[in-house]
């Protein structure tokens, strides 16, 4: 048999490509890219303008058996492409996993969020990614993976980049002490994506830590990781009592050896 054909939307991007570099030696993987050309040479991606191009040419060209999608960008443009993707979706055999976030709840702070709570955001990047789900829900049974990701570190993430820079600059580490979630990092990410397409499961994951913590003591902890630094910080008071921004998994659980915890993500982090 040959080799699944994957394709993901956004491989350019920090999510994006760390799922394209965990799943090109096992599939015929493809990506798209728009702005690093980086990629040009690569012949395994192919440019892919979102605000100018239409999807349903990618598609056409690659003929995927699974779509990932990584998209960032102009927001009614995201809307537009995954109208065009569930039109393509209906037609064909291909399945969808699409990377989704715990900002579908930060409307809910009281508790932790579960696989099948109802989702209600107040910002707009929530609202975005709620507007694809619902779209994706109206896909027949067994199309398409939601995967709901906390926030995502890793050495080579854009937060741990920018965690570095204010650190050499001296400039304040914005924390929130009363903000309570769940993270994850992109190596474990990516490997749970492999896993559910390897199995081809479909339905809503969430894909963080099975544990809590509060937003100011993992940064300490990832910053004390880091090197010597002597850090300023900014503490950021939204509300007096305790907030969570966690998508936690209750339903769908993943095999022991995909779970991960806080304190894993934290000892993931080295100087560099």
């Amino acid at each position: 048999m040959d080799k699944k054909k994957i394709l993901i939307l956004g491989a350019s991007g920090f999510v994006g490509n760390a799922i394209y570099k965990e799943l090109c030696s096992y599939f015929d993987t493809y990506g798209t890219y728009y702005t690093n050309s980086a990629f040009a040479t690569n012949k395994q991606f192919l440019r892919y303008d979102l605000e100018e191009d239409d999807i349903f040419q990618i598609l056409e060209r690659v003929r995927p058996h699974v779509i990932v999608s990584a998209l960032r960008g102009n927001f009614p443009a995201q809307i537009q492409a995954h109208q065009h993707l569930m039109e393509y979706l209906v037609k064909s055999e291909a399945k969808l996993y699409f990377i989704s976030s715990a900002n579908v709840f930060d409307a809910y702070s009281k508790f932790p969020s579960y696989e099948n709570d109802k989702t209600l955001s107040l910002s707009v990047y929530g609202r975005l990614k709620i507007k694809i789900e619902n779209m994706i829900m109206r896909l027949p049974k067994g199309k398409a993976a939601i995967l709901r990701v906390p926030m995502v570190f890793g050495n080579t993430s854009p937060r741990i980049k920018e965690l570095k820079e204010h650190l050499d600059s001296k400039e304040p580490i914005e924390v929130f002490p009363n903000l309570i979630i769940n993270v994850t990092n992109d190596d474990r990410l990516t490997q749970q994506i492999h896993y559910l397409i390897n199995r081809n499961k479909t339905g809503i994951f969430h894909l963080g830590s099975n544990d809590l913590i509060q937003h100011e003591e993992f940064i300490k902890e990832v910053i004390a990781h880091l090197g010597n630094y002597h850090p300023v910080y900014k503490r950021v008071y939204t509300t007096n009592e305790d907030r969570y921004l966690a998508a936690l998994p209750k339903e769908n659980i993943l095999p022991k050896n995909l779970r991960i915890s806080c304190q894993e993500i934290i000892d993931h982090h080295l100087p560099v």
